[in-house]
C-alpha cells in the first residue's frame, strides 16, 4: 500500500491522505471482486461438470448403438465409430482415477478429460473443482455415480473387444454374438437410470454450490464492511500521526550523530571548517574537549602507505563522482595505527564542483585483523587440501564446483581452473557399477537434508578420458554462519586396489589355492542348495566322498612338493572325467568331494567307478619314484526325503570310510539299513556330541583311589583320575562310550589338555582350602597322539608354572600300545617330565606281546598290570603266572607293579602273597568326583 501510495499523481490535493483513508473501502471492493471471481470460476466448472455428463452419456448411448450395429453388420466402420465414441467416458474414467489418488498427476488427467472432449478452457476449473470439493457430500455422490457408471463403461469396453475378436477370427455365428448383444441391451437399461440419476445430483450438487457462494459473498461483504470502518479510523489517526513521527525524527538524527558508534565528520570546503563528531575524537583517542585540528592536521595522521591511495580515491569521487568508500590507517594518540574504514558523499553547485563532503568512519581493525587471520586460515586449509591423499571437491549451494584439490584433479581429469563454475554432475561424473546408472543421490541428499553421506561401494567415476576408477564417496554440507546450506565438500578416492584385492580375498575364500577348485566351505554351500532342490523340486542327486589311498606315503617319501603335485594332477585328472555341470571341491588333504545334480544312482556308481579306475591306472613318478595311487569312494544318493548337511556329509563319510575298512580302491554305497555304516556314523555323532560338551563344559573329573598292599600305616592319597562325560540331560556317561571315537577322530589331544588343565586347577584349588591333606600321588591318563605331540610338553609345564602345583604329586599313565606306536617320543617325553619330578605309570601292561621286550627302554615308575589277566587270576592258573610273571620283572627294573581290575577281598589277598604293590578296583574303592566328600582320605576340604 505504501508502494501504491507513491503513485498517487501529485495534481490531485492531498491524494495521499485521501488514499491513507479509503484503502481499506477498496480492500472489500478487491475481496469482494476475488471472490465474485472464484465464484464465477466454481460454477463455470460446474457447468462443465454438467456439460461433460451430456457428452458421457451420449458418448455411452452411442457406443452401444454402433456396437450392436457392428455385431449386426459386421462392418469395420461401425467398429471405428464404436471405438471413438467409447473413447469419451474412457477417458473421463481416466481423468477421475488419476484425480482419486493422494499425489494426482495432473497431465495425465487433463489428457483424460481431453479425450472426454472436456473444452481445453475447462480444464483448470474441473481439475480444481474435483480436488478441492471431492470430499463435500454432494461431490462425494456424483463421484461414486461416475464410478458406477465407468464399471459399465468397462463392461462396455471388453464386450466390444470380445465381438471384435469373434468377428476378426471369423467365428461370429448369430448364436455366439447373441448372448454379448443381450448383454449390450442389458448395460443400455442399466447405464440409462445411472445417467439420469448423475445428472440428477450433478444438478443438486450445482445448485448447492451456487446457494453457498452467494452465502459466502454477503457473509463476506457484512463482514468486510465494518472491518473497512475500522480500519480506516486506524488509518487516519496514524496519518495525523505521521507528521508528529516526522519532527521527532529530525530530533533522532541529530541524536544519532551524536551517539553513534561511526565518528561523524563534514568538510565545507568554501570555507575550509570541519566538523567532527565526539565519536569521531573518541575512535582517535582524543578526549571530548579535544580537537583534531585542520584537515591538514587529520591527513598527516594517514600511515605513509595510505596517503596516496585515499588522495586518489578522494580526488576520483570530486571530480568524476565516484563512490568515496576507502579502508585507511590513522594515527592513535597510542602512538599505533589503527584500521579505519571513510565513506563519504559530496554535495554540488549547478556546474559540478563539489563544495561539500560529509561522511563517517567507522573503526575495522578488529574486522582487519579476523580477515587477516580468517587468511591465514584459507591458507594452512588449502595446503592441506593441496597435501591429502584424498581427492577434494567444494560446490557452491546450487552445486556449481568451486575448487578441485590436486589429487581430485588427478583422478577426475580436470583443472580445477577448468572445473570451477562447471556443474558437478559434469566434472564428477559417478555411475552404479551395478545398474551403470548415474548415482548423484548422495550428494542431492546433502543439498536437500543438509546430512553428511557415505558410500563406499558400488561407485565408478568416469574420468574426463573416458576412463574409470572404483571409488568411494563421502559429500557434507558446507554451512554459512546461520547454519544454511552454502555448498557441498565431496571426498572421495580410488579404491581399485581394494576393490581387486577384496575381489581376490572372495575367490581365495572359496577356492582351494593349490588345485583351484572349490573349498569345503563352498562346497557345503552348494550341497546345501542341491538339498533344498531335491525337496521343492522332486530332483535326485549324489553325493560322492573321495578319499585318496597311498598319498601319506608320497607326502612322507618324496616330501610336500610331491604331494602338492600329486594333488594337482590328480585334481585335473577327476576334473577331466567329470560331466559339465558336476561339481568337484576339495574337501581339505587328501580328499575330494563330487555332487552330481540330477543322477540317478546307478549312473552315480559308474562314474565313482570311472574316477577310482582313472586314479588307480594314473602313474606317478617323483625324481625317477613311480608311485600307484587308489582312491576310496563313498557313494549317497539324494532323493526327494529331508535330508540336512551334516547328515549328508556324514553318511558320505561313513561310506567312504567303509570302502577303506574293506580293502581300499574300491566303491562303497551308502544304504540306511546298512549296519556297518551306522556303526561308523555312532561314532561320528560321538564327535559332534563330544565337541558339544567341551563348548559347554559338560566334562567331568572322577577320582579312584589306589591302595597300597604293603603298608600297615593309614592308607595316603594316591588315586588315579578317569574322565566321565555329562550328557544333554546331565547322566554320566562312561569313557568306553565316547573314547573310540575321540580316539578315531583326533580330538583325543583337547581331552587331554582338558584333562590336565581341570587336573592342576583342582589340585591347586583344594590343596589351599586344605593344605594339611595327605597327597601322594594322582594319576592323569594320556593318549599315545598326545605323547606324539611336540607341543604338549610345553602345554603341560605352562599348566603346572600358572596352577603352581607340584610336578611331584602327579604321575602320568600311558597305555603300552601308545608307548611302543611313539617309542622315541614316548621315551623323550617322559625323561623330560621325570626330570621335573613328575612319575610315569605303563597301562595295560601285559596285553602285547613283547611288553618285556620294549619294558627295558621306556623310564617308567609303575607297571599297571592289565586287569584281563587279574580279575580271573583266581581260576586261570595262567593269568595268575603272568601277574606273577609281571610282578617279579617289574621289581627286579626297580618298578613298582599296580594290580587293576580287583573286584573281590580274596583277588586282594592273593596279590598280597604275589608281592604286587598297588590295587585297584571296585573292590578297593569307587570312582566318586574328584575332591568331593564322599571320597575318604582323598585331596578335599577339611572338615573342621
Amino acid at each position: 500500500m505504501t508502494r501504491f501510495v507513491r503513485w498517487i499523481p501529485p495534481l490531485i490535493p492531498g491524494g495521499k491522505r485521501l488514499l491513507t483513508i479509503v484503502w481499506p473501502f477498496l480492500a472489500i471492493v478487491v475481496f469482494l471482486v476475488l471472490l465474485a471471481l472464484i465464484s464465477i470460476d466454481i460454477l463455470s466448472a460446474g457447468r462443465a461438470y454438467v456439460g461433460g455428463e451430456g457428452l458421457w452419456s451420449k458418448a455411452q448411448k452411442d457406443s452401444i448403438y454402433y456396437l450392436i450395429r457392428y455385431a449386426a453388420s459386421k462392418s469395420e466402420e461401425d467398429y471405428l465409430k464404436f471405438r471413438r465414441a467409447i473413447a469419451v467416458p474412457l477417458g473421463d474414467r481416466q481423468a477421475r482415477i488419476e484425480l482419486e489418488k493422494r499425489s494426482p498427476n495432473l497431465e495425465i488427467a487433463r489428457e483424460g478429460l481431453l479425450s472426454g472432449r472436456t473444452h481445453p478452457d475447462d480444464l483448470p476449473g474441473v481439475i480444481r473443482l474435483f480436488l478441492t470439493m471431492r470430499d463435500v457430500s454432494y461431490m462425494q455422490r456424483v463421484v461414486a455415480l461416475w464410478t458406477r457408471g465407468d464399471e459399465y463403461v468397462v463392461e462396455l469396453n471388453r464386450l466390444g473387444d470380445r465381438i471384435h475378436g469373434l468377428i476378426s477370427a471369423g467365428d461370429a455365428s448369430a448364436a455366439s454374438l447373441k448372448p454379448h448383444v443381450r448383454r449390450l441391451h442389458e448395460l443400455n437399461e442399466l447405464i440409462t437410470p445411472l445417467s439420469d440419476e448423475f445428472s440428477y445430483t450433478l444438478g443438486e450438487a450445482n445448485r448447492a454450490l451456487r446457494t453457498g457462494l452467494l452465502v459466502i459473498i454477503l457473509a463476506g461483504a457484512m463482514i468486510m464492511v465494518p472491518a473497512g470502518i475500522t480500519l480506516s479510523r486506524r488509518m487516519l489517526k496514524r496519518s495525523e500521526a505521521f507528521e508528529s513521527a516526522l519532527r521527532q525524527s529530525e530530533e533522532r538524527f541529530k541524536l544519532a550523530v551524536s551517539g553513534t558508534n561511526d565518528g561523524v565528520w563534514d568538510w565545507d570546503m568554501l570555507t575550509d571548517k570541519v566538523y567532527y563528531s565526539p565519536r569521531f575524537r573518541q575512535l582517535l583517542g582524543f578526549e571530548r574537549e579535544e580537537t583534531v585540528g585542520s584537515i591538514t592536521e587529520f591527513v598527516s595522521r594517514l600511515h605513509p602507505e595510505d596517503q596516496a591511495h585515499t588522495q586518489g580515491v578522494l580526488q576520483s569521487h570530486l571530480r568524476h563522482g565516484r563512490p568515496f568508500d576507502v579502508e585507511l590507517r590513522l594515527l592513535h594518540t597510542t602512538e599505533e595505527y589503527r584500521w579505519f574504514r571513510a565513506r563519504g558523499q559530496s554535495v554540488r553547485k549547478a556546474d559540478g564542483r563539489a563544495i561539500r563532503i560529509a561522511g563517517a568512519i567507522s573503526d575495522i581493525t578488529d574486522k582487519k585483523l579476523a580477515d587477516a587471520q580468517l587468511f591465514a586460515e584459507k591458507e594452512r586449509a588449502q595446503v592441506t587440501l593441496a597435501s591429502i591423499g584424498d581427492a577434494v571437491i567444494t560446490t557452491d549451494s546450487t552445486g556449481q564446483v568451486d575448487y578441485l584439490n590436486p589429487m581430485a584433479e588427478v583422478l577426475s581429469g580436470w583443472q580445477s581452473v577448468e572445473a570451477k563454475g562447471q556443474p558437478l554432475e559434469t566434472v564428477f561424473r559417478v555411475i552404479n557399477e551395478t545398474t551403470r546408472e548415474a548415482a548423484f543421490d548422495s550428494i542431492e541428499t546433502v543439498l536437500r537434508t543438509g546430512r553428511t553421506v557415505t558410500t563406499s561401494s558400488n561407485s565408478v567415476l568416469t574420468r574426463r578420458d573416458g576412463t574409470e576408477i572404483s571409488i568411494s564417496k563421502s559429500a557434507a554440507p558446507i554451512r554459512d554462519r546461520h547454519g544454511q546450506v552454502a555448498g557441498i565438500v565431496l571426498v572421495f578416492h580410488d579404491v581399485s586396489h581394494e576393490r581387486q584385492y577384496a575381489a581376490r580375498l572372495s575367490y581365495q575364500a572359496s577356492h582351494d589355492a593349490l588345485t583351484g577348485l572349490i573349498n569345503r566351505h563352498e562346497f557345503e554351500h552348494r550341497l546345501s542348495m542341491a538339498l533344498k532342490s531335491a525337496v521343492q523340486f522332486h530332483r535326485n542327486h549324489c553325493l560322492l566322498y573321495i578319499d585318496l589311498d597311498q598319498f601319506k606315503l608320497v607326502n612322507d617319501t618324496c616330501g610336500h612338493a610331491a604331494g602338492d603335485d600329486l594333488m594337482r594332477r590328480v585334481s585335473a585328472l577327476l576334473r577331466e572325467r567329470l560331466r559339465e555341470g558336476d561339481l568337484l571341491a576339495r574337501l581339505g588333504g587328501d580328499e575330494f568331494g563330487v555332487l552330481l545334480e540330477s543322477c540317478p544312482l546307478e549312473h552315480a556308481i559308474r562314474i565313482a567307478n570311472d574316477l577310482r579306475q582313472s586314479i588307480k591306472d594314473f602313474r606317478f613318478s617323483w625324481m625317477a619314484m613311480p608311485f600307484t595311487v587308489g582312491a576310496s569312494i563313498g557313494v549317497v544318493a539324494i532323493a526327494e526325503g529331508a535330508i540336512s548337511l551334516e547328515e549328508a556329509l556324514r553318511a558320505a563319510d561313513a561310506a567312504c570310510y567303509m570302502a577303506k575298512e574293506k580293502g581300499r580302491n574300491r566303491v562303497h554305497v551308502y544304504r540306511s539299513d546298512d549296519s556297518e555304516v551306522s556303526t561308523r556314523q555312532g561314532e561320528m555323532e560321538w564327535v559332534a556330541r563330544i565337541q558339544r560338551a567341551l563348548d559347554e563344559g559338560r566334562f567331568r573329573l572322577f577320582a579312584q583311589e589306589i591302595v597300597s598292599l604293603r603298608r600297615v600305616s593309614p592308607r595316603t592319597t594316591h588315586c588315579e583320575l578317569l574322565l566321565r562325560m555329562l550328557d544333554e540331560r546331565g547322566e554320566i556317561i562312561l569313557p568306553g562310550a565316547f573314547i573310540p571315537a575321540a580316539e578315531r577322530y583326533g580330538l583325543m589331544p583337547a581331552l587331554d589338555r582338558w584333562v590336565v588343565r581341570t587336573a592342576f586347577e583342582t589340585y591347586s584349588r583344594l590343596s589351599a582350602e586344605n593344605p594339611k591333606a595327605p597327597v601322594e600321588t594322582c594319576s592323569v591318563n594320556l593318549s599315545g597322539t598326545s605323547i606324539g605331540d611336540e607341543t604338549f610338553l610345553s602345554f603341560v609345564q605352562t599348566e603346572a608354572a600358572v596352577a603352581r602345583v607340584p610336578y611331584s604329586a602327579f604321575c602320568f599313565e600311558v597305555t603300552e600300545t601308545a608307548a611302543v606306536a611313539n617309542l622315541s617320543k614316548a621315551v623323550h617325553f617322559i625323561s623330560q617330565l621325570r626330570a621335573l619330578g613328575c612319575k610315569f605309570s605303563l597301562d595295560d601292561f601285559g596285553a602285547g606281546m613283547s611288553s618285556f621286550g620294549y619294558l627295558k627302554h621306556l623310564p617308567v615308575d609303575y607297571l599297571k598290570i592289565d586287569g584281563g589277566f587279574v580279575k580271573d587270576m583266581l581260576d586261570d592258573p595262567i593269568d595268575r603266572a603272568m601277574v606273577e610273571a609281571i610282578n617279579d620283572i617289574g621289581h627286579v627294573m626297580g618298578k613298582k607293579t599296580i594290580a587293576e581290575f580287583v573286584e573281590n577281598e580274596q583277588t586282594l589277598e592273593a596279590l598280597r602273597q604275589i608281592g604286587v604293590d598297588y590295587a585297584q578296583g571296585y573292590g578297593v574303592a569307587k570312582p566318586a568326583p574328584f575332591g568331593s566328600r564322599d571320597m575318604p582320605l582323598l585331596l578335599r576340604p577339611s572338615e573342621s
